[in-house]
């Protein structure tokens, strides 16, 4: 009768079958070779059929040799992805993920996302911090967050646009589009199906951000043939919808801060073609609680595009 089969034995079974000897295979697993030898033994006493067979100064194996060492790079490919999962459910019931995110998202797609994580994991915790994406992609490299909630304007390129992202693992969140604001009492205000020419503004004063986040402003007016002139400098997309309503310039906003917060003396359209691409960049792939929070992020994402 063939008594139960010891993993250790399998695994060393396993090498030998894969290196083709017994030194080699205590090389690979860092055993003394008489412990391989050992092993073996044991595991062709607990078989109850011989395993291996002298071939010159070493040994080969039996054709119930190579079944089982066949089978045993199977079972050990299971009991290994077992221990995987339930390292991942283990992480999912009490990890933590940390995420960096910039002002608009945090007040819209974050929230949203963090009490879905949370319903479906109770044990998880979420630390976030406000950053702008190349903040935020700084504390990503430096291991500070383990997700990194960017965007990339894909309509222009700029001096300014962020360092290529491909050595990260980046998942798309949501493509955000970028709408023409106005004071809703101009006569110009954007009304139903209106689709704004940032040409027809050349001699509209503008609100924007700092010199970075005016980059995206600045190309998308290049390229139509104008520079703009920047009247009032802010950062703060609740200040520069206040000073749009009261008809201190025009400006350009993406959809998640108008989401985020819309001042009722605005009109806003989409502008043809201008879109941010927020995404979830994570170095290399995600360990379960970070890719348990992009998922609820992707979640979150879809909601706001419907």
């Amino acid at each position: 009768m063939t008594a139960e089969l010891d993993l250790t034995r399998l695994r060393v079974l396993a090498a030998v079958a894969r290196t083709g000897s017994v030194t080699a295979a205590a090389k690979e697993l860092h055993y003394a070779q008489p412990s391989v030898s050992h092993h073996l033994s044991r595991l062709e006493a607990d078989a109850g059929i011989p395993l291996l067979q002298r071939h010159g100064r070493g040994v080969r194996l039996t054709e119930a040799g190579r079944l089982l060492a066949n089978r045993a790079e199977e079972i050990l490919g299971r009991v290994e992805g077992a221990r995987r999962e339930l390292d991942a459910l283990a992480g999912l019931r009490a990890g933590r993920a940390r995420l960096a995110a910039f002002p608009s998202a945090l007040a819209t797609l974050v929230p949203d996302a963090v009490a879905r994580l949370v319903q479906e994991h109770p044990g998880l915790s979420v630390g976030l911090v406000e950053h702008e994406p190349p903040d935020a992609v700084a504390a990503l490299q430096s291991g500070a967050v383990d997700v990194a909630l960017v965007f990339e304007h894909m309509d222009v390129r700029h001096a300014r646009t962020m360092d290529d992202l491909s050595r990260f693992e980046s998942t798309t969140i949501l493509d955000d589009p970028v709408n023409l604001v106005t004071a809703a009492d101009l006569d110009a205000a954007p009304g139903p199906g209106f689709v704004p020419d940032l040409r027809a503004l050349d001699d509209e004063e503008w609100i924007a951000g700092c010199e970075r986040c005016r980059a995206d402003l600045v190309a998308r007016c290049a390229a139509v043939g104008f520079a703009p002139r920047i009247a009032f400098e802010t950062d703060d997309y609740v200040a520069v919808q206040a000073l749009v309503a009261a008809g201190a310039g025009v400006s350009l906003l993406p959809g998640l801060t108008l989401r985020a917060h819309r001042h009722p003396g605005i009109a806003t359209a989409p502008l043809p073609g201008a879109l941010r691409r927020v995404m979830a960049l994570t170095v290399g792939p995600p360990a379960p609680p970070a890719e348990a929070l992009i998922r609820q992020l992707v979640a979150a994402g879809a909601d706001v595009a419907a």
